[in-house]
């Protein structure tokens, strides 16, 4: 294993089981085994609302691979990757490292069950490393503070930062573009961001009943046009082919799936990298 440190798997033993959480319904979703009655429940009458639902969650796992691939490709090698998730391989470092094994990587979720399978994402290859931050996405002052991003990440060498499927979990209250702009801030130019987000430009009636599935249970689910995924980007340098439905950003980065394309309103999710000037 490489160099690395030891999440605190002792302070986050209350996995919150009665109330589904994000992770926990996307694990499931991709047909995972770490999720609970809770999370199956909210995915079940999100399956209702929109038998699709199932599609989402894959596309942006293949999405999230071509992203870092194509970084790796630009010679990222320092990734912050916040909304992680529960562990899927190949995750963000074994991607990564495939192409650089020095590269380094920092996870971030707010989710104890994530917090529990920390040890998946820390077994970086000998010549990188990896760490994980539980903090969430909002609290923006905790990740950058953290001796974890500064032990692992040198903010003075560009970054990629990932938030993949995540931002459509952040209300309009909680300013998600400022949020962003507040990472973005604190790194160095030639730095990327990577993000996708759900929409529902396509099928608004089932997304909005997939939303009020998730609120019903106390999780905020904002679908938003393209227009206000686009704002995510303001200030970055788009790389081609720009904001698209997943599948349609940089297939050749892919590999074979098993799966028939999708439509687009299938996807309902966009997504695109861009370079920060």
């Amino acid at each position: 294993m490489g160099e690395q440190s030891e999440p605190d798997l002792g302070s986050r033993v209350d996995l919150r089981t009665d109330r589904p959480h994000p992770a926990r319904v996307y694990d499931y979703l991709l047909g995972g085994k770490d999720n609970f009655a809770a999370d199956r429940e909210a995915a079940h009458k999100g399956l209702q609302a929109n038998p699709d639902s199932r599609i989402p969650p894959r596309e942006n796992r293949l999405f999230l691979r071509r992203a870092v691939r194509y970084l790796a490709e630009q010679g990222i090698d320092q990734f912050l990757d916040i909304g992680t998730g529960i562990p899927s391989a190949p995750n963000v470092h074994h991607v990564a490292q495939a192409s650089n094994p020095r590269s380094r990587i920092v996870y971030v979720d707010n989710d104890p069950i994530v917090l529990a399978h920390a040890r998946a994402l820390l077994t970086s290859h000998p010549d990188g490393r990896t760490d994980y931050i539980d903090a969430d996405l909002r609290d923006v002052d905790t990740i950058l503070g953290s001796t974890a991003l500064r032990n692992t990440l040198d903010l003075n060498r560009p970054v990629g930062l990932l938030l993949i499927a995540i931002l459509h979990f952040v209300g309009d209250e909680h300013d998600p573009w400022n949020l962003v702009e507040r990472l973005l801030a604190a790194l160095p130019t030639g730095s990327y961001l990577a993000l996708s987000h759900l929409t529902g430009d396509f099928r608004p009636e089932a997304w909005e009943q997939v939303a009020e599935v998730y609120r019903r249970q106390g999780v905020t689910m904002k679908v938003r046009p393209k227009q206000e995924i686009e704002r995510f980007f303001t200030g970055l340098e788009p790389v081609e082919p720009g904001l698209q439905i997943l599948p349609a950003w940089r297939p050749d980065l892919g590999e074979p799936t098993g799966h028939p394309a999708p439509s687009d309103a299938q996807v309902s999710v966009y997504g695109a990298v861009a370079r920060k000037p």
